[in-house]
């Protein structure tokens, strides 16, 4: 309930800052009128001034609170054994910065928020009821995983999460309470947000010519995606934490809302990108110009020193991918709509941009509400993105490598369980 709770709070603190900056559906906070079509019906005056007040409220916020807060303290650090506590009061700070920046068009996801505001809330409600260690630990990846479901409505998608990314087991103690406080906190939710689905999309066959584009290209997916974690996991190595981060702040965000003026679909955490490439509204060119400054703005925010997660640009990422993808397939073998390889694609890139191929494919499928005949299809993607990673990471192109795991940045629980790979 707390994780519901918080994560309609953080959602409803989304649309407000949406739509006050942007200037559209200022009579509900909650609206038909998606965000993307907000921004492109606002001047670009306002996209650009909009980008410069998120350079402000991120580059102030993270400084003042990495130089007065507590040290921050990851979700998967919280969840070890005799792990250390999350800070409430830095915690909350963070996440209020995180929401209030993407809300401003920070291109990085929303997520990360009310997965740490539900396991820092998770932490003072177990140490209240006095339970011991090992149930505050599997109730504090409860709590997150809660709040994912909350922010998303995907009450199933939260528990593989929390068993998956935090947990790394399907033990009864952890997998009973991880289903029962997602659906409860997606319930709650409802309050706020309503009962409503991520992406809306059309009826789509999963034919022959899909389903073997899936087992071809999952390899694809799982190399990009692979490369995009170096990437990410590099930037954010080097992201400042001192009076630089003002100033890279100050350079970066303008830029976004510069680039976002032809292209307004850059801004924010990639929603919008994911559900034009649903809807079978990008053509090749588009979409391959769409990734590769979606990728550029996405690293630049993170070399500037914001927060945020990776699972909606993840989803964005992937779904253009494979409209370029599919868009050569259907010169060979026609013809399967854009949106169909969006989704498997957005699936597959998912899996091993975050090390979660089960939860990928439940949250592709609660997310989109697609029919069941895709789950051959995205099986297929996901096992072979998921098999490249694992190539790729066994084989470790680079030289030499290291675990180091103070490189590991926060809001990456996955790679805080299992390390990662640096030079």
């Amino acid at each position: 309930m707390a994780s519901g709770l918080g994560g309609m709070a953080l959602g409803l603190l989304l649309h407000l800052i949406q739509h006050v900056a942007y200037g559209y559906s200022l009579h509900s906070i909650i609206s038909h009128e998606s965000f993307l079509e907000g921004v492109s019906a606002a001047s670009p005056v306002r996209r650009l001034a909009a980008l410069c007040a998120c350079a402000t409220v991120g580059g102030i916020g993270w400084w003042a609170l990495y130089r007065l807060g507590r040290p921050l303290v990851s979700i998967g650090k919280a969840v070890r054994d005799n792990g250390p506590r999350m800070p409430l009061l830095s915690t909350i700070c963070h996440d209020l910065l995180q929401i209030i920046t993407v809300a401003l068009g920070s291109p990085l996801g929303r997520e990360v928020a009310p997965r740490e505001l539900g396991a820092v809330l998770a932490t003072t409600v177990s140490d209240r009821a006095g339970l011991d260690a090992e149930k505050r630990r599997i109730m504090i990846a409860c709590g997150a995983g809660a709040g994912l479901a909350a922010v998303y409505n995907v009450p199933l998608g939260g528990a593989p999460f929390t068993l998956e990314v935090l947990l790394g087991t399907l033990g009864l103690s952890a997998l009973i309470p991880a289903l029962a406080t997602s659906v409860i906190a997606a319930m709650v939710a409802w309050i706020g947000l309503g009962n409503v689905t991520q992406y809306s999309v059309p009826h789509f066959e999963a034919s022959p010519s899909l389903i073997a584009w899936s087992a071809v290209s999952g390899p694809v997916f799982g190399f990009s995606a692979y490369w995009f974690v170096r990437a990410a996991g590099a930037v954010r190595a080097r992201a400042p934490r001192d009076w630089r981060l003002l100033v890279w702040s100050a350079l970066v965000f303008p830029a976004i809302g510069l680039l976002a003026i032809p292209f307004p679909q850059l801004l924010g955490n990639g929603k919008g990108l994911a559900q034009a490439g649903f809807d079978s509204d990008l053509g090749v060119a588009l979409a391959a110009t769409l990734f590769m400054l979606k990728l550029l703005v996405t690293l630049g925010a993170l070399r500037a020193g914001a927060a945020g997660g990776l699972l909606t640009p993840g989803l964005a990422l992937g779904g253009l991918l494979a409209c370029v993808l599919g868009g050569l397939w259907n010169h060979a073998w026609p013809f399967v709509p854009f949106g169909a390889f969006a989704i498997v694609g957005s699936a597959a890139f998912l899996a091993s941009s975050m090390k979660m191929p089960l939860t990928a494919i439940v949250l592709t499928l609660e997310l989109t509400r697609v029919g069941h005949d895709f789950l051959f299809p995205i099986a297929l993607a996901v096992a072979g993105s998921i098999s490249m990673l694992h190539l790729l990471s066994e084989r470790r192109l680079q030289p030499t490598w290291s675990v180091r795991h103070e490189d590991i940045p926060i809001g990456n629980e996955a790679a805080d369980r299992k390390g990662v790979l640096v030079p």
